[in-house]
Order: structure tokens, then C-alpha cells, then sequence
């Protein structure tokens, strides 16, 4: 058994001692040795692991019939490559924390300062990665004469090159900027650097030749995304431990929420492996391969990681909240002390619920934040604040305070040392699964990556066959998978869904019409990026044009009735140590000036009308069907971009100063001339969009690619017209309800201190008689 230094209780000479003025109070135990050694462990783990998976399944073997680059590049690829991949881990998970997480102050401060040095160790790792590749790739020794300039080509003229090259630059810059930021919105800003570093990952190995390649690309990239912030965010918390910046709040806290972020982190990794195992694998007789026993045996390490967060969930999280078994038998301890206990945290929590300051142009929501806080206060105050048969009310509050004081302290040091008992382990089989990847990803799949040996004019130019004539049903039952826009969807609904329940078991009343808007638009875009738009959209022009008009003047409407944003307002507490959640990002977003620069209700309109001519009349178009990368970014701008022309016109949510109404179907009818101008402009066009995608995909069904970009004009210019007839009924019906509500207003007015505008207005016209009359 390991000593730990004694905790001092407030108020005594230990404790006044350790307040010295600029520091924090942190707990600073002796840290255990299991503890200290359970980082390097899990990185020997994991070299041993990619060694011993590599030696199996032969991966790491020199191939016959080829030179042999030597042992030293063989083996140790695959080697930097794990190191490397634990180095982003770091890197990501610590900029994450600090962002989200921690406090501000010395734990914010230590994170940054770990993702300033494992950035640059995975810059270093990087490039020895680079060099071992090349080797490996040319069947060169690195001592080879001519090898080094040999390397500077490939990391200049060859694709996979250049994609290293750049992750050493993201690695290197990443490193400076977050040993210079200290807010969370450097760090935040650092850690979108560094996860951009992700997108060149993700092109390279498997994903680079498979067939589905952009499914390939998006599951990798989740996957890569979510083992960091699991990793990286796992460790990044012992390492702020282990240097003592966790004081017990913060620990409490940060724990908790990491373990919001590993939930999600698990779901995206098991998703995506999934993905990743259907494309290669094939089939169940694929798991009979190397390749599919190396793929079971990460199934199974996975398994164990996912009991291991059920454990810290359930047996460290709701412990420390105060839910768990010990807290409840805490509670029952004291019978109407522990009812005043619970109320007092119930009451902190609702607390917590009110908005710092009210925002320009959120006044409303952050009202309605305070009174559900107000009520769900009374709701849990009520029942400890009864006075029982044994004694008074004050006496109550002394035996849960004394209760508290005998037990919570017990709990908290039980949970505390059972969590890094378990983050220990886990470590440990983060290590085994890290490495297990890396030989995964360097062992030859049962289905080969090799392009088909006679590719159809369609394959040439997209990558895909060309699919079957459209039809009515085609569009609901032809699927091309895009794992991202998928996986966002499928969380925007779990997470939107879940608020709502939180204000029910508070006691508060959500609209339904708003949930169920919400689904609707949430369902339509599952539809919209994975469905027939998806399938046939980048084939047909036509089709495309049904999905820009979807994007960007249907699903917004649902989205923007749904007002995610008052919903937030209202589920999510505010944070009072300095970090920011969903809801401080969200708020500062909504109010920063560039926030209402963009919301601005002219800027939303021309930003909605005239992206259309900057995207279809530039080369921005050729890169949304050329590069995965260019078809999100054309996916998130439509969205966007018709979200805050909707909320601009009929958003309930925060946003800047709304014009009046008839200024708005003035705004509303002058877009909709715009859009018919440009549907126009196409329908009558004759010159063909991108001729080398359109032009050359040698489908033997339907009409001419020109005839066909004409009908999408037809679109454009007549199935969006439908949306916005639908805004302007809208904007009618709320213009409507807005001078009822007015109208009850002056009459409630009137009810309680008579007509006085009424009155004043008569006495003027009495003044105005009287001097008539004396005149």
C-alpha cells in the first residue's frame, strides 16, 4: 500500500498554510508508483504489440522478389508509426481538455504545455516515419548512395510525400502555438490545427486505393479522430495528476465530463472500425485471414476498453456525483439530513443552469434559463426543507452537514484511487489496441485495394460505378455511406433528444412541435447527404441541384423552428471555473462580432444568394466533386448558409437585431428573385458546368449531360421556389401572432393602469378645442 500525504480539512493550520497567495490549492498526494509507470508501460505495450502482431501475420517481412530496404526500416516503420500515432493522441487530447475540459488556471496551463511537447515529439517522429517509409516504399537501405535525394522528391512530387511533408509542418506549428496560447479559444483554434493534420492522414495507407474511397477516408478519419481524444484525453488527465493540478472540484469535474467525450469517442472508433472491417474484409470468410484475426483480436481489446468506461461510469462518475452506491448510501444515513443534503446539491445545480450575463439579442433565453433554474431550485429544495417529527429545520441542515462531512470525503478517496486504478489499466490496453492497429493497417486485406483492371469511363472519373437509372423509389432505396455527415446527424439527434429529457425530469415543458421539427430536419439530411441525392447527385447535375436545394432551403427551415440554441440555453448549466462547454462555445459564437456579422440579415441573404454564383461559376465546384475535403466544406456551406437566412427571418433562437416584418418578405421576396434568375440562367445556358466530370461519364441511360444541367436549372428555379413560398406563410403566421400577443399586452396594460395613451391623446384634443373655442 502506497502513503498518501493527509488531507487537511478548511479551516486548519494545514489548510491555511497551503493557500499561499497565486497558487491554487491542489491535492498533491504521493503518486503511486502503478500510476507513474502506467504511461511508459502502455507505450512499451504498444510497441510490443505492433511487433508481435507484425511478426504473425508476416506484415513486416521483406517481400520477395524485391530488394530488401534492411531490418531497421522494416521494423522500425512500424514502430515511429505507433509512437507517432500516441505523440497526435497526446497532442489532440490535451488541446481538447484545455478547450473543454480543465479549468483555467494551472491544469489549463500544464495541458497546453503537454501538447506543446507532444507535438513536437510527433513532428521528430514524423519525419523518421518519412524517411522509413520512403525506404520501405523504394526498397532502399537508408545508407543507400543517392537516398537523400531520392527523399527530397518524394516529399515534393509524389502525393503521399507531400501529405507527410505537410504533417510535419501542422506538427511543428501546432507545437509553437500551443506553448504560446492560454485561453481556451487558443486552444481551440490550436487543436483544429492539429486535427486538420488528421485529413492527411487519413488519405494514406488502406484508404488511398480502396474502392469506397470516400467511405474509406471518412471512417478513417473518425476513427483516427476518436482514438486521440480517448487516448490522448486518458492520458493527458494522469499527466495533469500526476504534476498536481487537479485540485478535488476540478477532478470531480473534469472527470466527468471527459467521460461524455470518451462515450462518444468509443461509439465513433467501434462505428468506424466497423466501416473500416466491412470494406476490406468482405465477409465472414474474410475473418479467417491474418488480416481478419487481427481485426478480432482489436474487437476484443476494444470490448475489454468499453467495460473498462462502463466501470468508470458507473462505479467513479456517479460516485463522485454523488449517485452512485456509496452517495446513496450516504444519503440514507441520516434520513432527513441526507433530504437536506440532496437539496443543497440540487440547488448548486440549479444554480449552476443560470446564464453568466445576458447577450445582445439573447435576452429572452437567458430569462427562460432563469426561470428553470428558479424552478428546478424549488422542485429539490422542497422536500429537505419539510420539517420532520425528530427536530427543526436548522437542525437538519447541521446533520447534513455534518453527514457530508463524515462521508463524502470516504466516497471521493474510494472513487478517486478506483478511477486511476482503472485509468492504469486501460492505459495499458490502449497500448496493446494502438499497436494492434498499426500492424492492422500494414497487413494485406482480404479484398485487394487495387483499382478494377477494366475500369468503365464512370469508375475513371468518380471512382465509383455508374449506378442504375434513377426512378421514383431509386431515390429512397439507392445508399452511398458518408460516415461523417452520418455520424453527426445520428448525434445531433441523441444529444437534442437528451436535453429534452433533462428539462422533463426537471419538470419543464419543451415544445413537442419543436422536437419533432428537429427530428424531421435531422432525418432529412441523414437522407440528403447518404441517399439518393448522394447516390446520384454526383453523376446527374439534376440531382446534385435537388441536393443543393434540400441542403439549403429545406432542411434549415426544420432546423431553425426546432431552436437548438434556447434549448441548450435552458439543459446545459454554466460553467463557474473558467472552461467552456457546449453552451459557453455556443453563446460565444452567437454573440461574437463575427458571429452577428454573418447573422446579419442582409449578409445572411446575399451570402445565400450569391454563394450559388461564386460556387457554380468557379473552380470551388470541380473541388466539391474532385475532393472529399471540397464536398464537406460544399455540404456544411449550404447548410450554414441557409440556416442563418431562415433564422434571420423566422429563428426563435438568439441572433442580431431582426428587421420588421414587411422588411422581411421584402428580404424574402427579392432572394426568391434571385433564385429564379439563376434557374433562369441555366435553363437557358448552353455552355456545360465541369464538361470533364459531367461530360465523360458515358452513362447509357437518361438525356444529354447539357439537357440534363438545364432541368437542374428547372430546379433551382422551381422546386426552390416551394421552400420559400413556405418561409413567407411562415414569416405571415408569426407576424400574424406577434400583433395578438401585442394587442394582449395593451390590453393587459390597460386592464391594470387604464388606457393612458388613449387618455393623453383625448386631453390634447381637449386642449386643442378649448383654444379653438377661446380663438
Amino acid at each position: 500500500m502506497t502513503a498518501t500525504a493527509p488531507r487537511s480539512t478548511p479551516g486548519t493550520a494545514p489548510d491555511r498554510a497551503a493557500r499561499t497567495p497565486g497558487r491554487d490549492v491542489v491535492d498533491s498526494p504521493r503518486n503511486p508508483w502503478w500510476l507513474v509507470a502506467a504511461g511508459p508501460a502502455a507505450v512499451v505495450v504498444a510497441v510490443l504489440a505492433v511487433l508481435a502482431a507484425g511478426a504473425f501475420s508476416g506484415a513486416f517481412e521483406a517481400l520477395t522478389g524485391f530488394a530488401d530496404p534492411g531490418a531497421v526500416s522494416r521494423w522500425g516503420l512500424p514502430v515511429s508509426t505507433v509512437l507517432t500515432e500516441l505523440a497526435i493522441s497526446l497532442t489532440i487530447g490535451a488541446l481538447v481538455l484545455a478547450a473543454c475540459v480543465l479549468p483555467a488556471g494551472p491544469p489549463m496551463r500544464r495541458a497546453l504545455g503537454v501538447a506543446g511537447a507532444a507535438s513536437a515529439t510527433w513532428a521528430v517522429l514524423t519525419v523518421v516515419q518519412t524517411v522509413l517509409r520512403y525506404s520501405v516504399l523504394s526498397s532502399m537501405p537508408v545508407s543507400s548512395i543517392g537516398f537523400g535525394d531520392q527523399l527530397a522528391a518524394f516529399v515534393t512530387q509524389i502525393s503521399l510525400g507531400r501529405s507527410l511533408l505537410g504533417v510535419i509542418i501542422v506538427a511543428a506549428l501546432t507545437s509553437a502555438c500551443a506553448l504560446a496560447v492560454r485561453t481556451p479559444t487558443g486552444a481551440l483554434w490550436t487543436a483544429l490545427l492539429a486535427i486538420s493534420a488528421l485529413a492527411f492522414q487519413a488519405n494514406t495507407g488502406h484508404t488511398a486505393g480502396a474502392a469506397s474511397h470516400e467511405l474509406a477516408i471518412s471512417s478513417m478519419f473518425l476513427h483516427l479522430g476518436g482514438a486521440a481524444l480517448w487516448i490522448g484525453g486518458l492520458g493527458v488527465l494522469a499527466i495533469v495528476r500526476l504534476r498536481g493540478g487537479l485540485d478535488r472540484t476540478s477532478f470531480a469535474s473534469s472527470v466527468s465530463r471527459y467521460s461524455s467525450i470518451a462515450g462518444w469517442s468509443f461509439v465513433a472508433v467501434a462505428v468506424s472500425g466497423v466501416a473500416n472491417a466491412w470494406i476490406r474484409v468482405g465477409g465472414i470468410d474474410g475473418l479467417s485471414t491474418d488480416y481478419g484475426i487481427l481485426i478480432l483480436a482489436k474487437v476484443g481489446l476494444m470490448v475489454v476498453l468499453g467495460a473498462l468506461g462502463f466501470a468508470h461510469r458507473e462505479l467513479v462518475v456517479r460516485r463522485l456525483q454523488g449517485v452512485g452506491p456509496a452517495g446513496a448510501a450516504g444519503r440514507g444515513r441520516g434520513g432527513a439530513a441526507g433530504g437536506s443534503g440532496g437539496a443543497s446539491g440540487s440547488a448548486r445545480a440549479a444554480g449552476d443552469a443560470r446564464p453568466a450575463g445576458r447577450t445582445t439579442g439573447g435576452r429572452g433565453v437567458a430569462a427562460a434559463a432563469d426561470k428553470e433554474a428558479a424552478a428546478s431550485a424549488r422542485a429539490t429544495t422542497a422536500p429537505g426543507g419539510a420539517t420532520t417529527a425528530g427536530g427543526s429545520a436548522v437542525g437538519q441542515k447541521k446533520g447534513a452537514a455534518a453527514a457530508r462531512t463524515a462521508v463524502a470525503p470516504a466516497t471521493e478517496k474510494a472513487a478517486t484511487w478506483l478511477f486511476w486504478r482503472l485509468v492504469a489499466v486501460e492505459l495499458l490496453v490502449m497500448g496493446a489496441v494502438s499497436g494492434v492497429a498499426v500492424a492492422l493497417g500494414s497487413t494485406a486485406p482480404p479484398i485487394p485495394d487495387e483499382p478494377p483492371a477494366l475500369p468503365t469511363p464512370a469508375e475513371i472519373v468518380t471512382g465509383h460505378p455508374l449506378p442504375p437509372e434513377p426512378d421514383l423509389g431509386r431515390w429512397f432505396t439507392e445508399w452511398r455511406w458518408d460516415l461523417l455527415p452520418a455520424f453527426a446527424c445520428v448525434a445531433a439527434l441523441v444529444v437534442y433528444l437528451r436535453w429534452v429529457r433533462r428539462l422533463a425530469r426537471r419538470g419543464d415543458r419543451w415544445p413537442v412541435g419543436r422536437t419533432i421539427s428537429w427530428c424531421f430536419g435531422i432525418v432529412i439530411l441523414f437522407w440528403v447527404t447518404n441517399g439518393g441525392p448522394a447516390m446520384y447527385g454526383h453523376v446527374l447535375f439534376s440531382a446534385h441541384m435537388v441536393q443543393h436545394m434540400v441542403l439549403a432551403m429545406v432542411v434549415p427551415i426544420f432546423l431553425v423552428l426546432a431552436a437548438p440554441v434556447t434549448l441548450l440555453v435552458r439543459a446545459v448549466p454554466v460553467r463557474k471555473d473558467g472552461s467552456r462547454g457546449p453552451r459557453e462555445w455556443v453563446l460565444a459564437l452567437v454573440t461574437s462580432k463575427w458571429g452577428q456579422f454573418f447573422a446579419n440579415p442582409v449578409v445572411a441573404a446575399v451570402n445565400f444568394a450569391g454563394s450559388m454564383i461564386v460556387f457554380y461559376y468557379t473552380p470551388a465546384f470541380e473541388l466539391a466533386l474532385t475532393t472529399y475535403v471540397g464536398h464537406l466544406a460544399m455540404l456544411l456551406h449550404f447548410t450554414l448558409a441557409g440556416y442563418l437566412f431562415a433564422n434571420a427571418l423566422i429563428g426563435i433562437d438568439p441572433g442580431p437585431h431582426r428587421p420588421g416584418w414587411p422588411q422581411r418578405l421584402l428580404l424574402l421576396f427579392a432572394t426568391m428573385a434571385f433564385h429564379a434568375f439563376f434557374g433562369v440562367a441555366l435553363t437557358t445556358g448552353t455552355a456545360l458546368l465541369v464538361p470533364e466530370w459531367f461530360g465523360l461519364l458515358g452513362h447509357d441511360w437518361g438525356i444529354t449531360a447539357i439537357a440534363d444541367q438545364q432541368r437542374g436549372g428547372g430546379v433551382a428555379w422551381g422546386i426552390g421556389e416551394l421552400p420559400t413560398l413556405s418561409l413567407a406563410i411562415i414569416v405571415a403566421i408569426m407576424w400574424s401572432r406577434s400583433d395578438d400577443r401585442e394587442a394582449k399586452r395593451r390590453d393587459r396594460r390597460v386592464d391594470q393602469v387604464g388606457d393612458v395613451e388613449m387618455d393623453e391623446y383625448n386631453e390634447m384634443l381637449a386642449k386643442m378645442a378649448e383654444r379653438d373655442a377661446k380663438d
